[in-house]
């Protein structure tokens, strides 16, 4: 009985030890063959570097201000009795905007006017009587009293008429329509916005350690999706005294001539300074750059040898140092050199070493000044 529960033993360990074996036997060619495994090559288009020379510029975010503007408002309650503007129309200072209906003020005025001329006959009266010794000083020092008051009062229901008259403060430029006839408008309700367009302002920040390079007058050109590609000039007119403390940047006021009114206040501009230095950097697509928050990095295409010994068409990364950027084009400061060829589409999935295959059939753009196709 022992015998056959030993032998049933001894047959069961060979068992086990014939399948580890030949399990054994499959991981390990299954490794050897994993470690042979070349992944097929990727598809990329490339550049060869060339070194430019830029101007040195100092590029930020602006906003279009008016150098006037503001929302003309009723100055007292009333009913808009005349509109006597055409929305986006320009108009001159003084130009009539809306009259309110002022009739009780009128027939008000009317009283005091009355009032105040009964009190200027009364008192041409009792001036002839004070020089006759007829009245005291008292009475005709009491009726010029009444006579200014009454001048006073006529001069303030005149004052409140004018009130319901709107004009345009400045010369500008109307917006939308916001009030119709026969409509109350309360005190400080908005009629219409007025802004001055010519000249006009364009307000942005740089960072404080360019506090240097500013100067009053210096040339500030602004592009914006809105003119079309085309480019604005003005000078910097102002900087501010104050450097905001949770960015360390300064506020810096440009003008602008803006004749043809294009630059509207609100517009999202891009302001570019120039330093007056040139730079010699090398460039490339933007498309060729492979941001990260520990380095950006660009993949450079050569020869590389495999773990076999063998060489192949493939990529290093190689970390960068980058400057300003003009357009499609982004300027490499550090970490690529002239002639060296650059993978400048599909480089999110590179990795160092990695088969490549360049195809530049087809392109990224890499326009220094590039314009939209339905501008």
């Amino acid at each position: 009985m022992k015998k056959r529960m030993f032998l049933m033993l001894a047959v069961v360990i060979a068992f086990i030890a014939i399948i580890g074996f030949y399990k054994y036997s499959q991981i390990r060619t299954a490794m050897a063959q994993g470690a042979k495994f070349q992944p097929p090559p990727e598809t990329v288009t490339s550049i060869v570097a060339r070194q430019e020379t830029w101007d040195t510029t100092l590029n930020s975010i602006g906003t279009v201000v008016a150098v006037q503007g503001v929302t003309v408002s009723a100055d007292m309650p009333g009913v808009v009795e005349q509109i006597a503007f055409d929305s986006g129309r320009h108009v001159r200072k003084g130009d009539l905007l809306v009259r309110l209906d002022a009739k009780q003020e009128r027939a008000q005025l009317a009283a005091a006017e009355a009032q105040r001329d009964l009190t200027r006959v009364e008192l041409e009266r009792a001036r002839g009587l004070l020089e006759k010794q007829i009245i005291a000083q008292s009475v005709y020092d009491s009726l010029a009293a009444q006579q200014k008051q009454a001048e006073a009062r006529a001069g303030e229901i005149r004052a409140a008429i004018q009130r319901k008259t709107i004009v345009a403060p400045f010369d500008g430029v109307l917006g939308i329509r916001q009030v119709n006839l026969g409509q109350y408008l309360a005190g400080g309700a908005p009629i219409v916005s007025l802004q001055s367009l010519r000249p006009a302002y364009v307000h942005f920040t740089v960072p404080q350690q360019e506090l240097g390079g500013l100067a009053i007058g210096a040339k500030v050109d602004v592009t914006s999706d809105a003119l079309g590609g085309a480019t604005e000039t003005g000078r910097i007119a102002a900087l501010d005294s104050v450097i905001d403390e949770a960015t360390r940047n300064v506020r810096v006021q440009a003008v602008f001539d803006n004749q043809d009114g294009r630059l509207r206040p609100g517009m999202f501009v891009q302001a570019q300074l120039s330093r007056g230095a040139k730079t010699t950097v090398v460039t490339l697509p933007a498309s060729a750059i492979s941001y990260a928050p520990f380095g950006d990095s660009v993949f450079v295409i050569e020869e590389v040898k495999g773990p076999d010994g063998k060489a192949y068409r493939g990529v290093r990364q190689q970390f960068v140092k980058l400057g300003g950027a003009r357009g499609d084009q982004v300027a490499v400061v550090s970490g690529v050199k002239p002639g060296e060829e650059v993978a400048t589409s599909g480089v999110f999935k590179l990795r160092p070493g990695a088969a490549v295959v360049v195809n530049n059939a087809i392109q990224p753009p890499n326009n220094a000044a590039p314009r939209p196709e339905d501008s």
